[in-house]
């Protein structure tokens, strides 16, 4: 079978080395994320394992699309019913490139259209349409005169891991504080530090790495889950990978610290761990008041970078001149202001754009000497 997981801008190569830790085969770098292939469990497996991925679709049919006709037969000529049901909600959702179609709504349209009549033909009634909570989702993409329908496995995103119900300012989603620790350059093995934590996603997410959890287990359901074919045999699997899974779990085995200046922040970064079932250091600390202790630390950190800092330089210039005190850590900061660039006295190690949500960011990396 074939799948793709789909991943933010900027972070397809750390997902493709994911893939390739879990053993699947056919892994490359494309845009948006990485086709793999394997079993309907190798697809499940990513579902519960990836940090990376945002979702985990399976290939259902490839053709030609010159018009909307075409689009609409190669839609209707796939059997749809050994996943939806009349009984069943479903939901379609489209992306363009260079297609005939320049509205992605109106492809949508095309194929659930399709997918309904298809159904109603087989069993004599069609489904219904539920855009926020569907029991089928339905992912088409349309490139030049190719059309590619998939099944979404993931349902939500598998950035909501779950343990996050509050948050600061322009927080992370959880698979890009994943790739950002991983396109740092962390090892897993040198104790961490993040000095601005704000609600600790960053610090939780290396946590659940360093301690071997899969974070697809701190979710109550997966999208698969809800298919008219998940039956007792693909239950048993499940389950059967959820606990070999649950067995490879233990306490991270390095010091992993998070800090901030605001005490409510660290109040919630406290409940989220909580909820993640992870184990941290938390203090309440400026970031100009650390003094480092010569351990080599991976710093890692998402400061400040709402509008209200574009013009305070004199911020950007502490932030960065505290980090550059950490004599003999690696250091990386996600940011979407080019200001903290800017001020930085070091030279890059790294530098990769990245997107966090609608934000274009910057993933800066350094080594202090």
């Amino acid at each position: 079978m074939d799948f793709f997981a789909t991943a933010s801008p900027g972070t397809e190569s750390a997902l493709v080395d994911e893939l390739k830790e879990l053993g699947l085969k056919g892994v490359r770098t494309q845009g948006g994320g990485a086709p793999f292939m394997g079993e309907w469990a190798d697809a499940v497996r990513v579902c519960l394992h990836s940090r990376v991925a945002l979702r985990v679709l399976e290939l259902q049919a490839r053709f030609p699309v010159a018009s909307r006709d075409d689009l609409y037969a190669g839609a209707r000529a796939v059997d749809w019913t050994p996943h939806l049901s009349p009984s069943h909600t479903l939901a379609v959702s489209a992306v363009c490139q260079d297609s005939v179609f320049t509205h992605s709504g109106m492809a949508a349209l095309v194929v659930k259209d399709a997918v309904v009549d298809q159904v109603r033909d087989s069993l004599g009634e069609r489904p219904s349409v539920d855009r926020d909570d569907p029991d089928v989702r339905i992912f088409v993409h349309l490139a030049g005169n190719r059309g590619s329908l998939y099944l979404d496995l993931a349902g939500e995103p598998l950035s909501r891991r779950g343990y996050r119900t509050e948050a600061g300012e322009a927080p992370l989603r959880e698979t890009l504080a994943a790739a950002v620790l991983r396109l740092g350059g962390w090892d897993g093995k040198t104790p961490l530090l993040d000095p601005m934590c704000g609600s600790g996603t960053l610090a939780i997410e290396a946590a659940l790495w360093s301690g071997r959890v899969a974070p697809g287990l701190l979710r109550m359901i997966f999208g698969f889950e809800r298919w008219a074919s998940f039956d007792d045999e693909r239950r048993a699997v499940l389950r059967t990978l959820c606990g070999e899974a649950r067995r490879q779990s233990r306490p991270p085995p390095v010091k992993i610290t998070a800090t901030d200046i605001d005490p409510a922040m660290i109040e919630i970064a406290r409940a989220n761990a909580r909820r993640a079932g992870v184990r941290l250091t938390f203090k309440q600390r400026a970031l100009a008041d650390w003094q480092h202790d010569g351990e080599r630390k991976f710093v890692v950190t998402n400061p400040p970078y709402d509008a209200r800092l574009e013009a305070d330089t004199e911020f950007c210039r502490m932030v960065m001149a505290s980090l550059s005190r950490m004599h003999g850590c690696r250091v990386a900061v996600i940011t979407a202001l080019p200001e903290y660039k800017r001020v930085m006295s070091l030279r890059l190690a790294a530098e990769i754009p990245l997107k966090n949500g609608p934000l274009d960011c910057r993933l800066l990396v350094y080594e202090v000497p």
